[in-house]
């Protein structure tokens, strides 16, 4: 019998790799749309004929009841939120409305029309924030450092009240930072590997960055919804750090973007006081161990060839 899935955040990075995978596990995949002025379906343009698309927003409780009656879902994959921390600080409730709010609401129309359906919170390594030990795992202490960190500690927690007091099997993936061409521009990732691309093509002289010593560990997006699938197949629910186990700073990610296409960095790069934090979290390290041992997942792409492959996304792209 096939498999149905609803998936929220789904034209996003995550959703749309997500999509894919279960897509070509056989799933009937349905995704929750927020309406807005002009769609956005860049990330899933290739297989939005695949996905049936039910109108919602996390906010709005008898849109997600709706949804999941529609759906009939057999995993719920909750990835949407407001997932930028530099907006978190100009838009702090609104963060908290639909990164922590919003995962409330999901969870109570999954508890209300399936509650046999398994649910996966989309959790975050923001959430540890100023670190209290390194690396971090499944056990260590929250204490985040943004509006966008604390809402996600709000969403990781009620996930587990769910699941303890309701006997759901819901789960929490505390995924460190994860990139790919798909990542939207505003991330610095993506900010990175779009300038060295428009400076290699001419279009642009500078790069303005922020802390260059911020250390954060960062992975391949489509490595890590196969940790999200994966969280679902499981016995017993559980939650995971999903990491790489090694750690890079913001002068790394340029250093390798910009050799990539033959330029010296200290030419470009420009550091902005603008861009700096108010409350800046220095390190992320994850440890992934237990991913690792019970659910057999592995990592298939490098910090280099991920940082490779954005820029030579951007370079197709701004080409044509």
């Amino acid at each position: 019998m096939t498999k149905q899935a609803l998936i929220t955040g789904i034209t996003g990075q995550d959703g749309s790799y997500l999509a894919e995978l279960l897509l070509s596990k056989g799933y009937k995949v349905f995704g929750l749309r927020r309406r807005t002025s002009m769609p956005i379906m860049e990330n899933i343009d290739h297989i939005k004929n695949e996905i049936e698309f039910i109108d919602g927003d996390l906010l709005d409780q008898g849109s997600l009841i709706n949804a999941v009656r529609i759906s009939n879902p057999d995993e719920v994959y909750n990835l949407a939120a407001q997932s930028f921390v530099a907006t978190s600080w100009i838009q702090p409730v609104a963060t908290g409305q639909a990164t922590g709010i919003g995962v409330t609401n999901m969870l109570e129309a999954v508890r209300l029309v399936k509650p046999e359906a398994r649910f996966y919170q989309a959790s975050s390594s923001e959430m540890f924030g100023k670190v209290v030990e390194t690396p971090q795992k499944e056990t260590t202490p929250f204490y985040p450092r943004s509006p966008y960190g604390v809402a996600k500690v709000y969403g990781h927690w009620i996930t587990v009240n769910y699941r303890e007091s309701y006997n759901m099997y819901a789960c929490s993936g505390i995924l460190f930072n994860h990139e790919s061409p798909r990542r939207g521009i505003e991330f610095v990732t993506r900010k990175v590997s779009d300038a060295v691309a428009r400076i290699k093509l001419g279009l642009q002289n500078e790069l303005r960055m922020g802390n260059l010593d911020a250390k954060r560990d960062w992975g391949f997006a489509g490595d890590y919804v196969k940790a999200m699938w994966l969280m679902l197949q499981q016995d017993k629910a559980d939650d995971y750090v999903i990491s790489t186990g090694e750690t890079h700073t913001i002068e790394e990610l340029v250093e390798v973007a910009f050799s990539h296409v033959g330029l010296n960095w200290r030419d470009y790069v420009v550091v902005d006081q603008k861009f700096v934090r108010p409350a800046e979290v220095d390190l992320l390290l994850g440890n992934c161990t237990k991913a690792n041992e019970k659910l057999g997942w592995e990592l298939e792409v490098g910090f280099e060839e991920l940082v490779k492959m954005m820029v030579d996304s951007d370079l197709e792209r701004l080409s044509k």
